[in-house]
């Protein structure tokens, strides 16, 4: 009786890379595990982070770690998701030079606008808020 000849597989999963359960959940890999430049460096905090994530009672800063500087029309800006727009620094604002430090400047920027009387959101649940 002849031997039958058996196929190897040699297809390669998509995902046969993916560590995590999220990562497969995603059917992606999540950057910051991979690279270290992405994480946030904790001993660059601002004071003003500092005291915003003791307040919040969080033990990192979460939500805020893909906040990144970027540039909006050739000026430094930190996008907010919320509004769907750029949101510029300051014009007569300094920045450092490392991107670590640029970005925690990012975040609390973003923060601070976020809790400004100024922020879009304000004025839309002043104009269709149900209760006082």
């Amino acid at each position: 009786m002849p031997k039958k000849k058996i196929k190897k597989n040699k297809s390669i999963k998509k995902d046969s890379g993916i560590k995590s359960a999220r990562e497969k959940m995603i059917g992606q890999h999540i950057g910051y595990r991979y690279d270290v430049n992405l994480l946030p460096d904790y001993k660059k905090l601002t004071p003003f982070l500092k005291k915003y994530i003791e307040h919040m009672g969080w033990d990192d800063l979460n939500w805020l770690e893909d906040v990144h500087m970027g540039y909006e029309n050739g000026k430094p800006a930190v996008f907010d998701r919320n509004i769907n727009g750029w949101v510029t620094t300051p014009p007569k604002m300094k920045l450092p030079t490392n991107q670590q430090d640029r970005d925690m400047i990012a975040r609390e920027l973003l923060i601070k606008f976020q809790m400004s009387p100024n922020h879009p959101l304000v004025v839309l649940k002043k104009a269709y808020k149900k209760f006082d």
